[in-house]
């Protein structure tokens, strides 16, 4: 099996370096969460945000986690899978057919601890198991 792979903090740091303070405590925050969660995820930059997947279960994109986006006034946690989330409190948004987000503007009114089961059941999602969202006209 694969071992983790976190980016050096060095290169992090780079990322975050225009962010402002408070929403790189939340960038932060969210990347010690996932590493918490998922020790053995890989963490890349990419698609313009700190992108994690669990190569046991794929790629980027099929193996994904979620995403940490800055924004100019918040910081998006995105979910490749979100659609397949149990979002018990309603916090995921987004109208695409699979993906789905929460936008985080202070550290204090984060929601941590549903964001903890979010991403610990993104985590455990294997999308190879799962029947497709959408059948197209054959």
């Amino acid at each position: 099996m694969r071992e983790s792979h976190f980016l050096a903090s060095a290169e992090v740091d780079r990322y975050l370096a225009f962010a402002p303070g408070p929403l790189k405590e939340i960038a932060l925050e969210l990347r010690n969460m996932v590493a918490s969660v998922c020790p053995e995820a890989t963490e890349r930059i990419l698609w313009g945000g700190l992108s994690y997947h669990n190569s046991r279960h794929g790629g980027p994109v099929k193996g994904a986690i979620c995403q940490i986006e800055l924004r100019r006034d918040h910081v998006r946690l995105s979910f490749i899978h979100g659609v397949r989330l149990m979002d018990r409190t309603s916090l995921l948004g987004g109208d695409r057919l699979s993906k789905r987000f929460l936008v985080l503007k202070s550290i204090e009114a984060a929601p941590w601890g549903e964001i903890r089961q979010l991403i610990e059941e993104a985590a455990r999602l294997d999308p190879s198991t799962l029947t497709p969202l959408f059948h197209g006209k054959g």
